[in-house]
């Protein structure tokens, strides 16, 4: 990540008067994507992707064709998540492998990927991809030369880290959403992932663990993110102990079982920068904002990506 100090708007206008022209300058995405990126073949199973995912802790993968390189699609935690009962991709195991989930996950990745990408030219400048992942409220962007073939793909975290001392001394409490989607810790994993695909959300809290109902609406006992969901449903222990192959056996696993009980959070008064550094550290996307132990928003790369489009 840059040092702060020589983007910070109010320590040193020159240096952000340079970084503001680098958003506009063409080609600059590939200054900060990936080049060297990880794909799979069209034909992956839907089990052996997931293991890809958690092996490089990646949140997608591209689908390139194997021969000639071109980008066909893309698969999220969300599709996977989509697919194991969140929403409509679940028909796969419900009607084709009539709720079969040992058969189901074999089924190659092209069924349930992305096909209407949205990707940016190589030549694309930063403010360009800011711009369009906002508005298409995406995670990512693949990124294609003159022969649509993959040239790197770039994420929300890798534009909000390097660019984040540029909204630095701003705090968490502006920029975070106070619509706060949530569960408690009996709910099913099926029923988590409703919760997510529905609201596009990666992680929700987990509240509860109070007598006095008002006060138990936000109290955060953990947190449930898509990544934990696949890393269950990948492990090698859910397989060894499955007494069937119906994946309603599987989902009905309460979200107590997988959540991370000591979920990190943040204050509100916290600045960007400061939370940026965090997401750097602890290689994480968005945190619960807490203030006397009660859950008063989130905040994720996105929201930080709303901070530095003002530069």
């Amino acid at each position: 990540m840059k040092d702060k100090t020589s983007i910070n708007r109010k320590s040193n206008t020159g240096a952000v008067e340079r970084e503001t022209k680098v958003h506009d300058k063409e080609g600059d995405i590939m200054a900060i994507a990936t080049r060297d990126v990880v794909s799979i073949p069209p034909s992956k199973s839907i089990k052996d992707t997931a293991k890809v995912m958690m092996e490089h802790e990646f949140r997608r993968l591209p689908v390139a064709d194997p021969g000639s390189g071109k980008l066909l699609g893309i698969v999220t935690v969300m599709d996977i998540l989509d697919f194991f009962g969140g929403g409509k991709k679940f028909n796969i195991i419900e009607k084709k492998y009539e709720d079969n989930f040992l058969a189901a996950i074999n089924e190659p990745v092209k069924e349930i990927m992305s096909r209407d990408l949205i990707t940016l030219s190589s030549k694309a400048s930063i403010g360009e991809t800011i711009d369009t992942m906002l508005t298409h409220q995406l995670g990512a962007i693949p990124l294609v030369d003159a022969d649509e073939k993959l040239a790197g793909i770039v994420t929300e975290r890798d534009i909000a880290l390097s660019l984040a001392g540029m909204a630095g001394k701003e705090t968490v409490q502006d920029y975070m959403s106070t619509k706060v989607f949530n569960t408690t810790p009996g709910t099913p994993i099926e029923g988590a992932c409703k919760i997510m695909v529905r609201n596009g959300l990666r992680r929700i809290p987990i509240i509860g663990g109070e007598a006095d109902i008002s006060k138990a609406a936000k109290k955060l006992l953990g947190i449930l993110t898509s990544t934990d969901v696949i890393r269950f449903l990948n492990a090698k222990e859910l397989f060894d102990n499955l007494n069937s192959n119906l994946a309603t056996d599987v989902l009905k696993t309460v979200v107590s079982d997988i959540m991370v009980t000591e979920p990190i959070t943040v204050e509100p008064t916290m600045t960007i920068g400061e939370l940026c550094e965090l997401f750097s550290e602890k290689n994480i996307g968005g945190v619960p904002v807490v203030k006397n132990d009660e859950v008063m928003g989130i905040i994720t790369e996105r929201d930080v990506l709303n901070a530095v489009k003002r530069y």
